[in-house]
């Protein structure tokens, strides 16, 4: 009798457990979604004036382009210690990637192909 009582007591912890993991993970989620809105939108008005301005064969029209899209803010981990940000935005078929610690932006180039 002790020990199903113990079975019962550990199954409860286990379940209480893996349910307060679940939340915490669901609010880490919610703040990571609401932080990386709050950064995309901070960042988008840099990078369409950077894309407008850069130099480049393609011309970007992001405010004078019929079809305009934003990829986002995305992240590669090139190696244990480096992260490269870049905010994208596609105006009529022309890619256009802003790096927002560089501030620099890069017309036509492929987001993973960048050095």
């Amino acid at each position: 009798m002790t020990f199903q009582r113990i079975v019962i007591a550990l199954l409860v912890l286990i379940v209480a457990g893996l349910a307060a993991i679940g939340y915490f993970e669901w609010k880490m989620a919610v703040q990571v979604r609401t932080m990386k809105a709050f950064v995309e939108g901070y960042v988008f008005n840099e990078a369409v004036m950077a894309c407008e301005r850069a130099q480049s064969s393609t011309p970007f029209k992001w405010n004078g382009g019929k079809s305009t899209a934003i990829a986002g803010l995305n992240s590669i981990k090139t190696d244990k210690y480096t992260v490269i940000a870049s905010y994208t935005l596609v105006a009529d078929g022309v890619y256009c990637d802003y790096d927002p610690i560089k501030r620099k932006a890069d017309i036509g180039s492929s987001f993973l192909e960048r050095d």
